[in-house]
C-alpha cells in the first residue's frame, strides 16, 4: 500500500515530468513555427540563385500557410487515432514519443535544406518539401493532441489538472521564449565552427535544429517514463468525436463564443507575427543581431510574473478591463516600435509593454462561461467544441502569421545574405507596413471586439448561471424526449452528511422559497457524493453545480450552496470528469464551507429533479438527519 509521504512524492515526480515535457514540445513549435521561416529566408537556399531562391521562399511560405490550415481539419482525426489506441503504456504515451522523435528527425532534415537539394534540383526539392513538411506536420500534431490529452489520465483532481496544466504552461512559455534568447548564440557559434565567420549560416541553422530536436525526444521520455496514464477514470463523453463542422457550427450557434474567438483571432495573429518579426527588427533595422537575447530574456520575466498576477489582479478588477489593459499596452509597444524602431531602449519598453497581457487567460475563461451562455440559450452543451476553439484559433493565427512574416522577408528585401545597411528607405517602409501597422490593427479590432461585443462579464455570467438553474429545476430548459410509459423506480441516497430540508424551507438571496421538484440538505461537512449509480452529464464552469442522470433515465441538478457562483469556482474541487460513469455514493465534489459562509453566502445542498413531469411519485423521507449513505427517497419516474 502506498504511504502518504510515497503518494506526494509520486505526485511531484508526475508534475515535474509532465511539466518537462511542454519544455521541448513548445520549444519545437517556436522552432516550425517562427524561426523555421527566418532559416528559410536567410540561410536554407544558400548558394542558389537569387531568382530561384525568391521563387522557392514564396512557394515555401505560402505551402505552409496552407498546410497549418490544414492541419485544423485534420486534428479532430488525428484525436480519434490517439482515442482508440491501446497498448500496454496507454493510448497517450506511445504517441508522445513516436510523435516526437518522427517530427524531430523531419525536423532535422528540412533544416539541412533536404540536403541541399534545391541546388542541384528545385523542383524535386518542392516535391520533397511538401511531403515531409506534411509528415512532420502530423506527427508533431499526433504529439500534440497526445500530450494534453494525458492532463485527465493522469489525475482525477480538477484541482490536481489545473496544476499539471499551469506546471505545463510555465514551461511550455521558457521552451518558446528561451528560443529567443539562444537563437542568435547557437546559430553564430556553430556557423564560426564550420566556416570561421561570425553569423548565421545553413551550418548554425542545422546546428539549432538538431539541439531543438534532442530537446524535444528528451522531453517526450520525460512524460513517457515519469508519468502513469490511469484509464478507469477516462469519460465516456471522450467517444464523441468532435469534427471541425461541430466546432464551426458551435461557434456560429453561440454569438458569444463568436465574439471572443474573434477577438482572441486578432490578437494572436498579431502576436504571433510579431514574435516573428522581432528577428528582422533586430537585424535589418536596428542592425544588432547579437542583441536579440534580450527580447527572449524580457518575454521570459514579463511572462513569469503576469501568469501569478492575473488570479490576484481579478480579484479586483473585472477581466474584461485586465483584457483592455493588456490591449493597450500591445498598441502602446507599436507605436513604439514604429516611431523608436532605430532606438534600443524603446524597443526594450515595447518589449515590455508587448508581453504584459492576459488575453489568452481571459479568452480561456470567458469561452468556458461561454457553455453555459450557450445552454441557456440554445439548450445545447457544447464543452468539446468550446475545447477545440482555442486550439483551432492558435493554428490559424499560426499560419496567417508564418504568411506575414516570409512575405515581409520578400517584400522587403531581407532575404539571404543581406544586412542592415542594404536596407533602403521603401524596405523599412514595407517593413513597418507589414511588421508593425498591420498588427497595430488588429490589436485595436481586437479590444474593440471584446469591449463592445463580449458580454459574458463575471456578474453578467453568474446571472446567467441563476437564470439557467432556475429553468433546469422547473424542467424547462430539458431537451424534448418521446413521450414514454413505462414506469420505474430509482432509489436516492443523500448526496451530502447533514439535515434534510424540504425546497420550500430555503431561503434564496431574495428571501423568497425555493421552487421546483427536489430536496435541500444543510450540510455538516464539504463532501457531495452520487445520490445513484449513473453518470455524470455536466458541469457548469464555476464547479459548484453538476447534472447527473442514472442508469434508468432519472435526470438530477446538484447545487452547492446560493451566491456560490460568485465564487468562481474558488474553494471547490472536482473528483470525476464530465461524461463520467459513477456509483452512488462517490466522492463527487469538496467545498469550503468557511470560504462560502466568509463570502456570506449559503452552503446547502440542494438537489433538483430536472424533468418534473416525468415523476409519477416521491417517496417519503427516511429521517431528518442524514449520511451519505441513507436512503432518503424512492422516485417512481417514466
Amino acid at each position: 500500500m502506498e504511504t502518504a509521504s510515497q503518494k506526494k512524492s509520486r505526485k511531484w515526480r508526475e508534475r515535474i515530468a509532465f511539466a518537462l515535457g511542454n519544455l521541448g514540445h513548445s520549444a519545437f513549435y517556436g522552432a516550425l513555427s517562427t524561426y523555421f521561416i527566418v532559416f528559410v529566408t536567410s540561410g536554407m537556399f544558400d548558394g542558389v540563385e537569387k531568382s530561384i531562391a525568391n521563387k522557392l521562399i514564396g512557394l515555401i511560405t505560402g505551402l505552409v500557410v496552407i498546410i497549418r490550415l490544414a492541419e485544423v481539419l485534420v486534428d479532430p482525426v488525428i484525436g480519434n487515432v490517439v482515442d482508440n489506441t491501446q497498448t500496454k503504456w496507454g493510448k497517450f504515451k506511445p504517441w508522445q514519443v513516436i510523435g516526437s522523435v518522427v517530427s524531430s528527425i523531419l525536423l532535422v532534415v528540412i533544416f539541412t535544406g533536404i540536403f541541399g537539394l534545391a541546388k542541384t534540383n528545385w523542383i524535386l526539392f518542392a516535391i520533397l518539401f511538401v511531403i515531409i513538411f506534411i509528415t512532420l506536420d502530423v506527427f508533431y500534431s499526433f504529439c500534440d493532441v497526445a500530450y494534453w490529452g494525458m492532463v485527465p489520465a493522469i489525475s482525477e483532481d480538477s484541482k490536481e489538472r489545473g496544476v499539471l496544466t499551469s506546471f505545463g504552461s510555465f514551461t511550455g512559455s521558457i521552451g518558446w521564449n528561451g528560443l529567443t534568447i539562444i537563437v542568435v548564440p547557437v546559430t553564430t557559434f556553430f556557423t564560426f565552427l564550420a566556416t570561421g565567420k561570425h553569423e548565421q549560416g545553413p551550418q548554425g541553422w542545422l546546428a539549432f535544429a538538431i539541439i531543438i530536436a534532442i530537446l524535444a525526444v528528451l522531453s517526450a521520455l520525460a512524460v513517457a517514463s515519469g508519468t502513469t496514464e490511469k484509464t478507469n477514470v477516462l469519460r465516456e463523453a471522450a467517444n464523441e468525436k468532435t469534427t471541425i463542422k461541430d466546432v464551426f457550427l458551435g461557434i456560429i450557434h453561440n454569438d458569444q463564443m463568436l465574439w471572443i474567438s474573434l477577438a482572441y483571432l486578432m490578437y494572436s495573429i498579431a502576436y504571433v507575427a510579431t514574435n516573428g518579426v522581432l528577428f528582422y527588427l533586430f537585424k535589418f533595422v536596428l542592425g544588432k543581431p547579437n542583441e536579440f537575447w534580450i527580447a527572449g530574456i524580457i518575454a521570459t520575466v514579463v511572462g513569469f510574473f503576469t501568469a501569478p498576477l492575473y488570479p490576484i489582479l481579478n480579484k479586483f478588477i473585472p477581466r474584461k478591463t485586465l483584457f483592455a489593459i493588456g490591449q493597450l499596452s500591445m498598441i502602446a509597444s507599436y507605436l513604439l516600435f514604429i516611431f523608436g524602431r532605430s532606438n534600443l531602449v524603446l524597443i526594450i519598453i515595447g518589449l515590455v509593454l508587448f508581453n504584459f497581457t492576459f488575453a489568452q487567460l481571459v479568452t480561456v475563461l470567458s469561452l468556458t462561461d461561454s457553455i453555459e451562455y450557450g445552454q441557456l440559450k440554445n439548450g445545447n452543451r457544447n464543452e468539446a467544441v468550446t475545447l477545440a476553439v482555442r486550439p483551432m484559433l492558435d493554428k490559424i493565427s499560426g499560419a496567417f502569421s508564418n504568411g506575414i512574416v516570409g512575405t515581409i522577408a520578400l517584400l522587403a528585401g531581407m532575404t539571404g545574405s543581406a544586412t542592415a545597411k542594404d536596407m533602403t528607405p521603401q524596405n523599412i517602409h514595407t517593413f513597418e507596413l507589414l511588421a508593425f501597422y498591420l498588427p497595430l490593427a488588429l490589436a485595436i479590432l481586437s479590444l474593440l471586439i471584446f469591449v463592445f461585443k463580449v458580454k459574458i462579464t463575471e456578474k453578467e455570467h453568474a446571472k446567467i448561471v441563476e437564470e439557467l438553474q432556475t429553468k433546469l429545476a422547473s424542467g424547462a430548459a430539458s431537451a424534448d424526449e418521446p413521450e414514454l410509459s413505462k414506469v420505474v423506480t430509482t432509489e436516492l441516497f443523500a448526496p451530502a452528511d447533514g439535515s434534510f430540508m424540504k425546497l420550500s424551507d430555503v431561503l434564496d438571496e431574495d428571501n423568497r422559497p425555493l421552487s421546483g421538484t427536489g430536496f435541500a440538505i444543510k450540510p455538516q461537512n464539504g463532501h457531495v457524493y452520487a445520490p445513484f449509480d449513473g453518470t455524470v452529464k455536466f458541469t457548469f464552469s464555476t464547479k459548484h453545480t453538476l447534472g447527473i442522470i442514472s442508469d434508468d433515465g432519472l435526470e438530477a441538478i446538484i447545487h452547492v450552496g446560493l451566491g456560490t457562483v460568485n465564487l468562481r469556482g474558488e474553494g471547490f474541487v472536482s473528483h470525476y470528469q464530465d461524461g463520467q460513469k459513477v456509483k452512488a455514493g462517490q466522492l463527487l465534489i469538496e467545498f469550503d464551507q468557511d470560504l462560502i459562509k466568509k463570502a456570506g453566502y449559503s452552503d446547502v445542498v440542494v438537489t433538483f429533479f430536472t424533468q418534473p413531469k416525468r415523476i409519477e411519485s416521491l417517496g417519503q423521507l427516511c429521517g431528518e438527519t442524514v449520511a451519505h449513505n441513507d436512503k432518503v427517497l424512492e422516485v417512481s419516474h417514466k
